[in-house]
């Protein structure tokens, strides 16, 4: 009994590790109901807060957009109120950088606030989750902090990255898992242009650079 005791001890501590650290090195922030609004099908939008049919299939036709701030500028173009885009971003949104963002793309997450402005900038530079959980937490708790973690995410690091790294960038998949590992080392954005670019089109290339950066 104390052998099959101990046998089980140590299992419950090794799944507890590899799911720590699985946390630990994800770059995109675990989404708790929030969807990319460059990758979400048309299905998945219609059912999204003041989306029509013409709608979706404007903001598909338009996509990809280089960041939240020129989402919301298309959004209100087509009529949206401040109020209604705001709705919309509770269910999906394009990733913010917690790096690079501006007050104003921060501004757009919803609960975010100019307070979060000001805290995303202090701590730069980002480098894990467990340190966003500790600064950010401090101002808004746990809870509040997982909820904007789904709106931002933490570079990914090209020349390094596991596969359940690359796996968080929204549409990424295994086939971007094999192509990021295989031109490795990388050294230069027109590397990443040219090696990538032979799988997918240069608005797909320029969508999924936003989510890395290249590291020594």
């Amino acid at each position: 009994m104390k052998t099959n005791s101990s046998l089980l001890l140590a299992a419950a501590i090794a799944g507890a590790a590899l799911f720590s650290v699985s946390v630990a090195h994800a770059q995109v922030g675990k989404s708790l109901g929030v969807v990319d609004a460059n990758t979400a099908s048309e299905s998945n939008l219609l059912t999204m807060p003041h989306m029509t049919a013409t709608l979706v299939k404007e903001l598909i036709t338009k996509r990809p957009f280089t960041n939240i701030v020129e989402l919301n500028t298309f959004l209100t173009g087509k009529g949206l109120t401040a109020v209604e885009a705001m709705d919309f971003y509770g269910r999906a949104f394009i990733h913010v950088n917690l790096n690079t963002g501006t007050p104003e793309e921060i501004l757009l997450i919803p609960n975010a606030g100019r307070r979060m402005a000001r805290e995303f900038d202090e701590y730069r530079p980002w480098t894990t989750w467990a340190q966003f959980d500790r600064e950010i937490s401090k101002y808004v708790g746990q809870d509040a902090a997982d909820k904007l973690k789904q709106y931002v995410f933490i570079p990914v690091k090209l020349n390094t990255a596991t596969d359940a790294d690359i796996l968080t960038i929204p549409g990424a998949g295994q086939r971007m898992v094999r192509e990021f590992k295989e031109y490795r080392p990388w050294r230069t954005k027109e590397q990443f242009d040219r090696e990538i670019g032979k799988y997918v089109d240069a608005k797909e290339v320029a969508r999924l650079w936003r989510y890395v950066v290249i590291n020594n």
